[in-house]
């Protein structure tokens, strides 16, 4: 076998020879990638480890940068791993990491090498080993090499130290049990003068208490210390992250902890670290007035610094203190409004942000006018920004900042027709969800929709067609409130509409459909020829309106809307219009254009005679199908008439189950429930022979008489419904006419004097930005909908038997006093576990050593501790004995049962430790 191997060796390529020839493939660069692949599935079997080391480091190569699979090579890299040399264990290491996950089969084997490294004396491989470790360990080797990982905490070489600390992080969230024999010494390592180790510690530390930071309290004093006499500024940040999660929880801490931080901002020049105490004060010291104004002091400077890496930085701040301290924000608008024109993309985005951080009810309709105008003049990204930021803070809690929705509407439709806007289903979805939720906004809400359906620029913008699917939608279901419906009709259907996509497309025809029966019904049932309604009548109850058949005007709104007459002549062309539009859209690839255009189509034929009044041979057959039209519209009309609203997604699950209902997950007795129900026998249909036209044709009169009976027994079933369980539905209460005294969004008289330089943009929003009174609107704000648990987002609910709650389980128990509960596994390979006493004993010294840090030097206070010590062993004493009396009553009643017993016993043999609460110690007094 030598032979060969060597000759393998002697013309195998190297990795340089690999790299040199990718880069000589102008083209076939994937015919030479397979080829080297297949060469390396050879060589990577060969016994010479040179060589299979080799071929493990080519195929690493094109792992990394042409993502081919390298799981086929994981028992090589075994084999290679098992090498004296260092190369060797190096390539074969490299190779582990990128390749080895949880379900790798052969992740087992490498245990007994990785204990074999963790305890050489070379302190590299020692190094490779941690490192590997720390991308591959799972709960097995987390478990199994944790007596090694604890030996090298306190090892004399501070390179293997440093490494050993940090892969105790990710041996902790794999194992959590770890925390009880490795936490002590890392703790101990706080103590380290080395600056590598200490920062290695912090940083551990530093994600430890992001996950729990009430587990870590106990460690204040360390802390404390390091913030204190640490010269690292790396090091001064981690420390300044852990004390941001600590000081919310203990006031006492914070009091004792934001002088330091102060001197700290005053004293550094290093600009991190700068920004580490100006986020640590505005985030968990805000309460701190004059620790807050010096922080404000250091964001200003940041602000006008030249840098803009620091100008971002500078935002940044800006944004997390205006949570708290919106009068930060308006101090800097200035240089807030300028940053908007900055060339730098994030701080533009920061900038905007700041900017929606000052919206309110009372100026955001100035805000909103001076961000679209500069929206216009924006590229096409920031453009977006802009308009998303403007949707979501207006939207936000049911638009609760919104007062006047005619406003915002009309603001909608201006955003629609910005060149550059993307945001086409934000603002679908908002026109919809306004139109459901605001009865008095509908009138203009259709007027925008017709504005929009009218436009012809917007048919071939692909980002809007979701705009123009919500303005189809508000034209069909709200056509009541259109000054002209035959107007928003032949908008639906014109000829253009073919750009649009077929979903689209479907929307629009159903849209046309509703408009054509209000149509229909305004002139034939109704009798009537105008098509303008009173704003504050709802869809449903329009038949209770008084309409002059002579005036074409009515006042909605404290506005004068003209409406267009609607006329026999006029119905007869909209029937010829939507036949013409439809008639090609029979043939369509679609299936939903295709059906809801045969509808349509079908039900003009319905209702052709009635529109047309022809006057024919069969006079009295004419007039009564003229009738049954009348009946077709009437019904159609009702079915549309029905109301649409929000409503809650949790409304099924309020519904009280009735008695005697059994739910059933399954349908597997549905055969024996409607055995006895007979079905329709197929002489009913009709195939179409000449002497049973009559018969059908007085069955489908009588089947609309019952249609229509069983219709207002429904209604009325309905009713009754809602009667009993009107806590699930919305209110439909109507709303009062009331005056219209809002400008309109955009209004041409405030859009002309809009200038490209951001001073000018400075000096619009000078006053917009200041808080001021609350004006006194003549105009109330109109009734939102809202609903109670569909509004809010659910709140996500942790497990508490997640790894977690475990890992500061252990951290707390060892912080805490109470004693320590090695596992098995890990007690027998535990080294020196006759120190185990003695470090903790050294522990929980150390910890009260530390109390001095931060103490005050008070009599009384410690003799309150001390009494509160007494009360806490008497408590202590008293839950023993009652255990105690609990288990010999327990053994006095299972003496019959002596196995049982015993096992029972076992099983609780690890629980015999006396419980504690966890009671954090008083190191602050």
């Amino acid at each position: 076998m030598s032979g060969p191997s060597l000759m393998d060796s002697l013309f195998q390529r190297t990795l340089e020879d690999l790299i040199k020839g990718l880069r000589q493939q102008l083209i076939g660069e994937q015919a030479f990638i397979s080829k080297a692949l297949e060469e390396i599935r050879k060589e990577i079997k060969s016994t010479d480890l040179s060589t299979k080391s080799t071929a493990l480091l080519k195929l690493c190569y094109l792992s990394n940068l042409h993502f081919h699979d390298m799981s086929f090579a994981a028992f090589h890299a075994l084999e290679v791993l098992s090498s004296p040399r260092f190369s060797h264990k190096k390539i074969a290491y490299h190779a582990i990491s990128l390749s080895f996950h949880d379900s790798t089969p052969v992740l087992l084997l490498i245990t007994n090498h990785l204990r074999k490294d963790l305890t050489s004396t070379n302190e590299f491989e020692v190094s490779l080993s941690l490192q590997c470790l720390s991308r591959i360990a799972n709960v097995d080797l987390a478990r199994d090499l944790t007596p090694e990982v604890f030996t090298l905490l306190s090892s004399n070489k501070l390179y293997v130290r440093k490494r050993a600390v940090a892969v105790v992080l990710r041996v902790f969230e794999k194992y959590p049990d770890s925390v009880r024999v490795c936490f002590k010494r890392l703790v101990e390592n706080l103590e380290n003068y080395d600056p590598q180790i200490l920062s290695a510690v912090v940083g551990v530390f530093s994600e430890l208490a992001c996950k729990d930071p009430r587990s870590y309290l106990p460690l204040a004093p360390e802390f404390y210390k390091i913030l204190v006499e640490s010269k690292s500024n790396w090091i001064s940040i981690k420390v300044l992250k852990i004390f941001a999660k600590l000081a919310p929880l203990e006031p006492r801490l914070a009091n004792r902890v934001v002088e330091p931080i102060c001197d700290l901002m005053r004293k550094t020049g290093a600009k991190s670290l700068l920004f580490e105490c100006v986020r640590t004060v505005v985030t968990s010291f805000s309460e701190y007035e004059s620790a807050v104004r010096l922080a404000v002091g250091k964001i200003r400077e940041f602000l006008v610094d030249e840098d803009p890496n620091l100008k971002y930085l500078g935002l940044h701040a800006l944004s997390i203190v205006a949570s708290k301290h919106l009068w930060v924000v308006s101090e800097n608008k200035e240089v807030v409004i300028k940053s908007l024109s900055d060339p730098d993309p994030n701080i533009k985005i920061e900038s905007l942000r700041l900017v929606m951080a000052m919206v309110s009810e009372h100026n955001v309709a100035e805000i909103s006018k001076v961000l679209v105008n500069y929206a216009l003049k924006s590229d096409p990204l920031f453009c977006n920004e802009i308009l998303g930021s403007i949707l979501s803070t207006c939207s936000r809690n049911v638009y609760e900042i919104i007062v006047d929705f005619d406003w915002y509407v009309s603001l909608l439709g201006e955003m629609s027709r910005i060149p550059h806007c993307q945001m086409g289903e934000e603002i679908e979805n908002q026109l919809i969800d306004i139109g459901l939720r605001v009865k008095d906004v509908r009138l203009e809400l259709v007027r925008v929709a017709r504005d929009l359906l009218i436009d012809p620029a917007l048919l071939g913008n692909s980002f809007l067609h979701r705009v123009l699917s919500a303005a189809a939608w508000v034209s069909g279901e709200y056509v009541e409130f259109s000054r002209n419906p035959l107007e928003l009709m032949e908008a639906l259907l014109q000829p253009r509409t073919s750009l649009l996509p077929p979903s689209i497309m479907a929307i629009y025809i159903q849209s046309a459909f509703k408009v054509l029966v209000f149509c229909l019904h305004t002139c034939f049932v109704r009798g009537g020829s105008t098509a303008g309604v009173s704003a504050s009548a709802s869809y449903e109850s329009f038949d209770d309106l008084s309409v002059e058949n002579g005036a074409g005007s009515t006042v909605a709104h404290g506005q004068t809307c003209t409406s267009a007459p609607i006329t026999n002549e006029s119905i007869v062309n909209l029937l010829k219009l939507v036949e013409l539009a439809l008639s090609p859209l029979l043939g369509s690839h679609d299936v939903e254009v295709q059906e809801r255009a045969r509808n349509l189509l079908g039900f003009v034929d319905l209702i052709k005679l009635e529109a047309l009044n022809s006057s024919g041979q069969e006079e009295n057959d004419s007039e009564r199908k003229g009738v049954e039209a009348t009946k077709i519209i009437r019904l159609v009309h009702d079915a549309f008439s029905k109301e649409l609203g929000p409503v809650s997604l949790s409304a099924q699950g309020k519904v009280p189950l009735p008695d005697g209902l059994t739910l059933n997950e399954n349908l597997g007795d549905l055969e024996t429930i409607c055995s006895d129900i007979e079905l329709p026998s197929s002489n009913t249909f009709s195939f179409g022979y000449p002497s049973e036209e009559k018969d059908v044709s007085s069955f489908s009169n009588l089947q609309i008489k019952e249609d229509s009976g069983q219709s207002n027994e429904s209604t009325s079933l309905l009713a009754e419904h809602r009667k009993r369980h009107g806590l699930y539905y919305l209110p439909s209460g109507k709303s009062e006419v009331i005056s219209n005294d809002y400008p309109p969004a955009n209004d041409p008289a405030l859009q002309g004097d809009n200038n490209d330089n951001a001073s000018d943009l400075v000096k619009l929003t000078a006053e917009s930005l200041v808080p001021k009174r609350k004006p006194n609107h003549s105009k109330p704000r109109p009734v939102v909908v809202k609903l109670d648990e569909a509004d809010e987002k659910p709140v996500a609910v942790k497990h508490p038997e997640s790894r977690d709650d475990s890992l500061s389980g252990a951290v707390r128990d060892i912080l805490f006093g109470s004693e320590d509960i090695v596992p098995t596994s890990s007690r027998s390979n535990l080294p020196n576990s006759n120190r185990k006493g003695k470090a903790k004993q050294h522990m929980i010294t150390q910890v009260e050593s530390k109390e001095n840090v931060v103490d005050d030097g008070n009599s009384s206070s410690r003799r309150r501790k001390d009494h509160s010590h007494g009360k806490e062993r008497r408590h202590r004493k008293k839950n023993v004995e009652e255990r105690n009396e609990t288990d010999r009553k327990e053994k006095e009643s299972s003496s019959n049962h002596p196995r049982r017993h015993k096992s029972r016993q076992r099983a609780e043999e690890p629980l015999k430790v006396p419980p504690q609460t966890s009671v954090i110690p008083d190191f602050l007094l």
